[in-house]
């Protein structure tokens, strides 16, 4: 396993390893997007994503928002973690819903923050950045 600065194996590949290890946690695995990719869809993903993650995602996902510089670990390169394989829909609701904290990351769990919907909306829009 690749160690990031300090030892620390960056947060992004530790949560991918489990996935691929032991699984997608219930009450997330399977789960599968349930809204259309419409461009209202796709819209409320933006306006979400802008308001709750670019500040360390950055606006274009490539982790390097304002508050970016501050994180360690620094946030991942959403471009790259949706490019593996373990990038499904559960892993993504499972990752937006529960934060970092386990992983030892400082992203925040949205589960009580963003409805569902809101989520999936994220989903969507992070699928086509």
């Amino acid at each position: 396993m690749r160690m990031g600065p300090g030892g620390m194996m960056n947060c992004s590949m530790a949560r991918h390893y489990q996935a691929m290890r032991i699984g997608i946690p219930a009450p997330y695995a399977g789960m599968r997007n349930p809204l259309a990719p419409t461009q209202e869809t796709l819209e409320a993903g933006k306006k979400h994503f802008l308001s709750h993650c670019a500040s360390c995602h950055g606006e274009q996902g490539y982790g390097d928002g304002p508050a970016a510089l501050a994180l360690n670990p620094p946030p991942p390169n959403l471009h790259g973690v949706l490019r593996r394989g373990t990038a499904r829909d559960d892993y993504l609701m499972w990752t937006i819903s529960e934060g970092g904290k386990a992983f030892g990351s400082a992203m925040p769990a949205y589960k009580e923050t963003l409805s569902e919907e809101a989520r999936w909306q994220i989903i969507h829009f992070l699928r086509n950045l």
